[in-house]
C-alpha cells in the first residue's frame, strides 16, 4: 500500500520531485520519554506504561555483558516497530497539518512534491522535526532528491513516472537464494530442492508482483528451470541414465553423449525433453512467470 501510494502521487497528482530520507540508527536513537509521553496519549493503563518502560531499560547483552539501554527501542525486539511507528506518528501528522505529500514505511521515509524548490522546502521542515522535535538523526549522505523520471528506489521497487521495477540487489539476492537451494551438490532429490526452493519464488513472486515485471518473471523462470535440469543431471551422472529416461518417454535412435555436470547441458535438447516444463510442473515446482503483474492494492 505504501507503493502503491507513493505511485499515485507520482503518476495521478505529478509529484515529481520526491525527497528519500534516511535516518541513521533509528531504533537506537528513539528517546524514552517521548516514546512513554506518545503511547501514554492513548493508553493510560500504569502497569502497560511500566511493562512498555520495563522493555526499553532492559539492556542488552554485548560481548556476556549487559549493557544499560538509557535511549532507543532493542533493534528486531517484538515491538520495536510498532514503537517506532507509534513515535514517528508525530512527524507524520505534522508533516500533514503544514500541506506535505508523505509516504512513511516504518523508517523509509519519500515526500513527493511538485518543484525541485517545494522539495527543498520540505526537506528542510522535515529536517526540523526529525531533529529537533523527535531528537532523530538525518542520514545526510543518504537522504537526497530525484526526480521520478530516474527512478525513486522504495521497499525493494524502483518507480518511474510511468512504470515500476525491481532493484538489482532485490534481484540479485533472489538469485543467490535460488543458486543455494538448486546447487548440484545439494544431497537431497529433486522433489525437495522444489519443495525447498517454492517458498522462495512465491514470496518473491507475490511480493514484486506490484511491479512491472512479467518479461523478467518469464526469464527468471526459465533460468530456474535450467538450474533444476542441471542439479537433474548431475544427480544421474551417467549420460546412459540420461538416455534411459528419453527412451522411457518413447524417443528412439542413438544420442550422443553430453558432460552431465555442465551447464550448457542443462539447456541441451536432451535435457528438455527428459524433463520437460510440464515433468518438473507434476513434480510441484511453483511458475512464477504465471504471477499476474502490475498489481497494486486499490487505496480507499
Amino acid at each position: 500500500m505504501a507503493v502503491a501510494k507513493a505511485t499515485m502521487f507520482i503518476r495521478q497528482y505529478h509529484r515529481r520531485w520526491v525527497v528519500d530520507m534516511d535516518l541513521s540508527k533509528c531504533f537506537d536513537r528513539l528517546d524514552h520519554g517521548l516514546i512513554i509521553a506518545s503511547i501514554s496519549k492513548r493508553v493510560k493503563d500504569g502497569s502497560i506504561l511500566r511493562l512498555i518502560e520495563m522493555f526499553l531499560k532492559a539492556g542488552v547483552m554485548i560481548a556476556h555483558e549487559i549493557e544499560p539501554t538509557e535511549l532507543g527501542s532493542p533493534q528486531g525486539g517484538v515491538i520495536s516497530p510498532l514503537i517506532a511507528n507509534i513515535y514517528l506518528d508525530a512527524f507524520d501528522q505534522e508533516m500533514k497539518r503544514r500541506g506535505h505529500r508523505i509516504v512513511r514505511y516504518a523508517g523509509d521515509i519519500l515526500i513527493l512534491c511538485a518543484s525541485r524548490t517545494g522539495a527543498e522546502h520540505a526537506l528542510q521542515v522535515a529536517t526540523e522535526i526529525l531533529e529537533g522535535t523527535l531528537k532523530l538523526t538525518v542520514n545526510r549522505e543518504k537522504t537526497h532528491m530525484v526526480k521520478a523520471s530516474q527512478g525513486i528506489k522504495f521497499l525493494g521497487v524502483q518507480i518511474h513516472s510511468s512504470w515500476t521495477g525491481i532493484q538489482d540487489k532485490k534481484i540479485d539476492a533472489f538469485k543467490e537464494k535460488v543458486k543455494a537451494i538448486t546447487r548440484r551438490t545439494s544431497p537431497v532429490n529433486l522433489a525437495q530442492v522444489i519443495a525447498d526452493l517454492n517458498p522462495v519464488l512465491r514470496g518473491f513472486a507475490n511480493y514484486f508482483r506490484m511491479a512491472n515485471c512479467k518479461e523478467l518473471f518469464r526469464d527468471l523462470s526459465v533460468w530456474i528451470r535450467r538450474r533444476l535440469r542441471q542439479k537433474q543431471l548431475s544427480d544421474w551422472k551417467k549420460p546412459s541414465r540420461l538416455h534411459r529416461r528419453l527412451r522411457q518417454l518413447g524417443y528412439q535412435g542413438e544420442f550422443p553423449k553430453i558432460r552431465m555436470r555442465s551447464w550448457r547441458s542443462a539447456r541441451s535438447p536432451q535435457a528438455s525433453f527428459a524433463m520437460p516444463n510440464a515433468w518438473l510442473a507434476d513434480l510441484g515446482l511453483y511458475d512464477i512467470a504465471g504471477v499476474e503483474t502490475g498489481v497494486l492494492p486499490k487505496l480507499t
